[in-house]
């Protein structure tokens, strides 16, 4: 008599429905969903968080500190100005004021040296 169904009793249980056993396969699935999406965004967060230094460094820019710097604020303050700077800055090659400035010196003490 125990081995019998009861007439109103469905013949084929959904899938979603824990086992007897106790296993739940919806469950599962959710976590491990859940988990991977977490980890696939964090892994997005940074990768794209990082794009002004990894362009910085590509373009051997001399303001790679800066904007490592600004990269960082941006990150641990979550202010996202010093994102979009970091990147603007890396991205935009600025003019060398330094080096027209040394050779224009540098004329300039030679033409003092030979004492005219």
């Amino acid at each position: 008599m125990a081995d019998t169904i009861h007439e109103m009793a469905p013949h084929h249980l959904p899938a979603f429905l824990p086992a007897a056993d106790g296993s739940d396969p919806l469950f599962t699935f959710t976590a491990v969903f859940l988990i991977g999406t977490i980890l696939g965004v964090g892994i997005l967060y940074f990768t794209l968080h990082a794009l002004p230094e990894r362009l910085a460094h590509g373009a051997n820019s001399p303001q790679m500190q800066l904007v490592g710097v600004m990269a960082l604020l941006a990150l641990f303050t979550h202010n996202n100005i010093f994102w979009v700077l970091a990147l603007l800055l890396a991205a935009v090659k600025l003019p060398d004021i330094s080096g027209p400035l040394d050779r224009i010196s540098k004329a300039l003490e030679a033409r003092k040296d030979r004492g005219s």
